[in-house]
């Protein structure tokens, strides 16, 4: 039985419409922004700092920085300052309330690597959507709050997704082993859920 669906995707792609349309169909919780507040509340920093390092890995002056600070060199201090919010610990932090929303059921999780996370759960259904770029750079235009150039916003955004996955799971943000289904926007955003809805079919859990 499908308790959970993670919904992964490029950006401009329209995974998070199609999230937050799938779990109205299924009347189930959707965790897209939520999962932000979560990680917040348990960090106790604002969801502003959260969203800061959501998907995200931290530089690399950082991670040497932090190196340092656990005594990677000989004569380093080794211990490090456990006030410090960074990617490592959001990272950690949404993969335990991934978890434990997959535990509780009846969710839809928009990214954060959902798929990487639940991998090994036979109750959780991964979606993969994507679109023709065209497309991509017309949904960003329309629906993006930040100015700039859309191509260059979405290859931003695409290679940091990228980077994410490679450095927290070691996979490949892209390959198609991670999904049971992978489909284009294209089709219209209503056709997509429907698609997912019948891929799943009976099995949901109601």
């Amino acid at each position: 039985m499908i308790r959970s669906v993670t919904i992964g995707g490029e950006y401009g792609s329209g995974r998070a419409v199609i999230g937050r349309q799938l779990a109205e169909k299924l009347n189930w919780r959707l965790l897209d922004r939520v999962l932000i507040e979560r990680i917040a509340s348990q960090a106790h920093v604002d969801p502003s700092v959260a969203m800061q390092f959501d998907e995200r890995i931290d530089p690399l002056l950082h991670r040497m920085h932090k190196a340092l600070w656990r005594g990677g060199y000989e004569g380093v201090a080794t211990s490090a300052p456990n006030h410090i919010f960074d990617a490592d610990v959001m990272a950690e932090l949404t993969q335990r309330v991934i978890r434990s929303a997959a535990n509780e059921g009846q969710c839809v999780l928009v990214g954060r690597g959902g798929q990487c996370v639940l991998q090994r759960r036979t109750d959780v259904f991964h979606v993969f959507v994507y679109a023709p770029l065209e497309e991509r750079i017309e949904r960003v235009r329309r629906e993006a709050a930040q100015s700039g150039d859309p191509r260059a916003q979405i290859e931003s955004v695409d290679h940091r997704r990228e980077a994410y996955i490679r450095r927290y799971f070691g996979q490949e943000w892209t390959y198609r082993h991670l999904y049971n289904l992978m489909l284009s926007s294209s089709m219209g955003e209503a056709a997509a859920v429907a698609a997912i809805l019948a891929a799943i079919g009976g099995s949901a859990e109601r």
